[in-house]
């Protein structure tokens, strides 16, 4: 099991950026392919990101992509994602979640942090 802790949420304006992070402590950092998901008042949790385990590997969701971008440092057992060109319909609460392997699905995330939230303004 590895402990997962979002932050750098927040408000910002339309246009701004932003950049999450999800330290993790507990097992091996470096043995989890890390995603990001996100949901947004009144709908289902969605992918946004993931991280594969070497780091070699990243996938988005086809509304971020080329927006966002996703990123680990296992010297710090952290992954980030970095959110440029913020829309208002990017806000919601934001989680990180560790797997064993590279998925966009939530049932291969075992362990998933608190989440933090952002917020878009127009």
């Amino acid at each position: 099991q590895v402990q997962l802790v979002e932050s750098g949420g927040g408000l910002v304006q339309a246009g701004g950026s932003l950049r999450l992070s999800c330290a993790a402590s507990g097992r091996t950092f470096s043995s989890y392919a890390m995603g990001w998901f996100r949901r947004a008042p009144g709908k289902e949790r969605e992918f946004v990101s993931v991280i594969s385990r070497s780091g070699g590997s990243t996938y988005y969701a086809s509304s971020v992509k080329g927006r966002f971008t996703i990123s680990r440092d296992d010297a710090k057992n952290t992954v980030y994602l970095q959110m440029n060109s913020l829309k208002p319909e990017d806000t919601a609460v934001y989680y990180c979640a560790a797997s064993l392997s590279i998925a966009t699905t939530e049932y291969n995330y075992a362990d998933w942090g608190q989440g933090t939230q952002v917020t878009v303004s127009s």
